[in-house]
């Protein structure tokens, strides 16, 4: 569903304000759907994860260490480095691709917060099997587990990608979005295998992540001058004789 999901964002830089209300309201029910169809599975998959064969593999746990990286704060780090680098090498697109990476996975980590404050939902460690206790607006020690923010932030990074990707090659965005939708898939289960997150989290912090790059792309193309995109436009990074440097450049191409 994510990558088909790309395609909608080619073609929605003439889409009528109702209809892009009506289409971000589809997607924020489906999330809200696949959501909730999944916390009755919560205890049964939390139990499954905590497996004693998995939990003693040192592979395992090495792999599930660097994926956590790879979510946060390797999502932003990657964004700033897209970014960076299309400023150094004077390349419009990788400058794009990295600046709307970069604004999804900062709007959907906010989001998240939010969601985290208003649910107080206590981490799977905390009592095992409780995937219920949820204290709203009460955050506690251990209650910060809805939704996942590991999560939303490594599928808004591969969302806004593949839907700057899907823009230039139907191709490229299969293959890169293949990829980088299977890397954020495995941040999810890196956060279950840790005992930090209920399977519904992880759905829900994919669901919150995916929209989010898909609208982020789909109103720069609205709003192609929009303030961030004409503050940033005027920023270059170049080397110099002691490092990076920044230079005032007049917009973005």
């Amino acid at each position: 569903m994510p990558l088909a999901a790309q395609r909608l964002t080619a073609d929605s830089a003439g889409a009528a304000p109702a209809t892009a209300a009506h289409r971000f309201a589809t997607r924020g029910a489906a999330v809200a759907l696949a959501t909730i169809l999944t916390m009755p599975f919560d205890t049964r998959l939390a139990e499954g994860m905590r497996d004693g064969a998995p939990q003693r593999s040192r592979a395992l746990r090495g792999t599930a260490k660097a994926f956590d990286a790879a979510g946060d704060p390797g999502a932003l780090i990657a964004s700033l480095l897209l970014y960076g680098a299309g400023r150094a090498t004077s390349s419009p697109r990788l400058t794009r691709i990295g600046l709307h990476a970069g604004e999804a996975v900062v709007i959907a980590g906010a989001t998240t917060s939010l969601l985290k404050f208003a649910g107080g939902r206590q981490r799977p460690y905390v009592v095992s099997g409780d995937a219920d206790d949820f204290t709203p607006f009460r955050v506690a020690a251990g209650h910060t587990s809805f939704p996942s923010g590991h999560t939303t932030v490594a599928f808004a990074f591969a969302s806004a990608v593949t839907s700057e990707l899907a823009a230039q090659s139907t191709r490229a965005a299969w293959i890169g979005g293949t990829l980088l939708y299977t890397s954020a898939g495995l941040v999810g289960l890196a956060r279950m295998y840790d005992d930090k997150h209920w399977a519904s989290d992880v759905v829900l912090g994919a669901g919150i992540g995916t929209v989010a790059g898909i609208e982020t792309v789909a109103f720069s193309r609205l709003h192609g001058g929009n303030r961030v995109e004409r503050m940033l436009g005027h920023l270059t990074v170049a080397p110099g004789a002691n490092g990076l440097t920044l230079s005032v450049r007049q917009g973005m191409e």
